[in-house]
């Protein structure tokens, strides 16, 4: 496998920015939006539905100038930097709204655990075919620099700024879902520039007017939440687990865990797995799993369907476009230490030398 792309921006003026991200990964952000314009075309004929894909992207686009202008800038320079209509830049980074616009149901996805005030990680479940459209960034310029993985085109998706404050990320569903909000993409975003602490991490989440559902936990060094996010509303959750030690434990996989928004849910019921994840990965805690470091992350996350649930996702050999599911990194956050772990695959590939380690900036 040839490394990872790491992009290294500095630039202070958003739209400076944006160009520069183009620029350098044009050739990369043109063959990512091959796929998602075919993933879009796949995912509206499952349900007979017909996508306007640039007018949904550019509504998405004008919901954050108006929420986040510098945020409209930068992906309107990835564009010019780029040579693709400024449509496709906001499509891309719109990618979960126009999904969700078109109710397509998923199976798999990510899995989120957080130990506390030590460590929080996850896998990052997506299709086969885009192995290849993400990587490595560092970003300086913003009010905060910070350092993480995204796809190509995409501003951010999980990551550790320089103030100590990590993102992490899992698509839900909401019945109210649709695509003329503020990305979830660009939300992160919007955190790891510019969130100095945990609270203004998620005053940012919970204020941000978005039209498709996630999660972004937040995870610094002493605190942690995963922040539910909806057309309906947000949530904050604090704590699941409290073991004996003290010690405090959050898990997160793709159903709300806040009862008013999982009266709307999508997914959980059409997608009972997420549950199973769920489940499997809190009793290996309550048995008493370690989770001081990224090998340790890899280990708790490392199941396969005969485990009981497929936190490690691998991707058939015979499916079609919008079936193969794959673990395309495994991703650990440790706030004390500013440093951001990345492991290029799904956590049973992972091993102490496999992880690529990545300073705030």
């Amino acid at each position: 496998m040839s490394p990872r792309t790491h992009l290294r921006i500095e630039e202070a003026d958003p739209r400076r920015r944006g160009r520069a991200r183009g620029q350098r990964l044009g050739a990369d952000i043109a063959r990512g939006w091959r796929t998602y314009s075919e993933l879009f075309e796949v995912a509206a004929a499952a349900r007979g539905v017909t996508l306007d894909v640039p007018a949904l992207a550019l509504r998405s686009l004008a919901a954050t100038r108006a929420w986040a202008p510098e945020l409209a800038d930068e992906v309107e320079g990835v564009a010019e930097g780029a040579g693709v209509p400024l449509w496709v830049a906001a499509a891309l980074n719109a990618r979960t709204e126009i999904l969700a616009a078109a109710g397509t149901p998923r199976a798999g996805e990510c899995s989120t655990v957080v130990r506390a005030g030590v460590l929080g990680g996850q896998t990052w479940d997506w299709h086969e075919e885009l192995a290849d459209g993400w990587h490595l960034q560092s970003v300086r310029g913003d009010t905060v620099a910070f350092t993480g993985i995204t796809e190509h085109g995409i501003l951010a998706k999980i990551g550790l700024n320089e103030a100590g404050v990590g993102v992490l990320f899992n698509i839900l569903g909401h019945a109210d879902d649709g695509a003329d909000g503020v990305p979830v993409h660009l939300v992160a975003r919007k955190v790891l520039g510019g969130a100095r602490s945990y609270a203004e991490a998620v005053a940012i989440l919970t204020e941000a007017p978005v039209s498709a559902s996630t999660v972004v936990t937040v995870v610094t060094a002493d605190r942690a939440a995963c922040v539910e996010l909806s057309p309906a509303g947000a949530a904050v959750i604090t704590s699941d687990l409290t073991m004996p030690d003290g010690s405090s434990w959050l898990v997160h996989t793709n159903h709300f865990a806040d009862p008013a928004l999982a009266a709307g849910e999508f997914r959980g019921r059409a997608e009972p797995e997420t549950y199973d994840r769920a489940r499997l990965l809190a009793g290996r805690i309550r048995h008493g799993w370690r989770l001081d470091d990224a090998d340790d992350l890899a280990a708790l996350l490392t199941a396969h369907p005969g485990d009981g649930a497929e936190i490690c996702c691998h991707a058939s050999a015979d499916g079609r476009l919008g079936t193969r599911w794959a673990s395309l990194a495994t991703i650990a956050v440790e706030p004390r230490a500013g440093r951001l772990m990345v492991h290029d695959g799904g956590p049973c590939s992972a091993h102490p030398s496999a992880w690529i380690a990545l300073p705030p900036c």
